[in-house]
């Protein structure tokens, strides 16, 4: 198996264990819905089913354009349900950009075994540290769950794995090409192997991480599960029950 084809399975599923996807596996709960926190208000907003759009500001709650009436003390819990998700915000992208971090560094641990002179060179370095800052700074300043789910982790695998894949590729090459015209079999056979271990690499890095990352999703549980309380009781304009976050009962 090819370098790059390696890592992109193994930076993709490490990346994806490191997202904020990982709430729902861990805490029990999930949502339909992707959530966008402004300076105004807070939008969730999803592609089917009705309410397609959730917005709350200060108190108020509207749904699908139409504003709900609310008795004072639902007004209070849907101030508070917008505060505490404003307060959960930076925790969640400071583990989806750790996870980024702490993906890519095991992948350079496993990429350097078979590479060992792009490691050495500092090339392999000098690209990948690159791409991490630049897509940690995006999540920095993200407003959006879409920038930290599964398809966007998915998508920084793969800009990582474009930019640090021909260097590994061509590391290997050479290795490849010196050991045939020295007639070396069994550098060569060794050569395979060490290419080959990136493939049961990816089970090493996804349990580095969840070894890593676990304690502090488990840390955000709460937070997430009283939530889930606060909008209990709450309708939308249809007067069916808000439902922007939905808890796993069978747990």
């Amino acid at each position: 198996m090819k370098p790059r084809r390696v890592l992109a399975v193994a930076l993709a599923l490490a990346a994806f264990h490191a997202s904020a996807e990982d709430l729902s596996a861990v805490c029990h709960v999930a949502s339909t819905y992707d959530v966008t926190i402004n300076n105004a208000n807070v939008v969730f907003d999803r592609g089917v089913n009705a309410p397609r759009q959730v917005i709350m500001r200060d108190g108020s709650l509207t749904t699908d354009g139409a504003r709900v009436t609310l008795r004072p003390d639902e007004e209070d819990r849907v101030a508070l349900f917008e505060r505490q998700l404003r307060d959960l915000l930076p925790r969640v992208r400071a583990l989806a950009s750790d996870g980024i971090g702490l993906a890519a560094q095991a992948v350079r641990r496993e990429a350097a075994t078979a590479a060992p002179d792009a490691v050495a060179s500092g090339e392999l370095d000098r690209v990948l540290n690159a791409r991490v800052a630049e897509i940690r700074q995006r999540i920095a300043v993200s407003h959006s769950s879409r920038d930290w789910q599964e398809a966007a982790m998915r998508e920084y695998a793969n800009q990582i794995v474009s930019d640090i894949a021909p260097i590994l590729t061509q590391d290997v090459g050479n290795q490849a090409m010196n050991l045939a015209m020295t007639g070396d079999l069994n550098g060569a056979a060794a050569l395979r192997d060490r290419v080959g271990s990136l493939t049961s690499g990816q089970d090493r890095i996804v349990a580095q991480l969840e070894s890593q990352l676990r304690p502090r999703v488990q840390a955000l549980c709460p937070s997430v599960r009283q939530l889930a309380e606060l909008q209990s009781g709450i309708r939308d304009s249809r007067g069916q029950p808000l439902q922007l976050i939905e808890t796993d009962t069978g747990q």
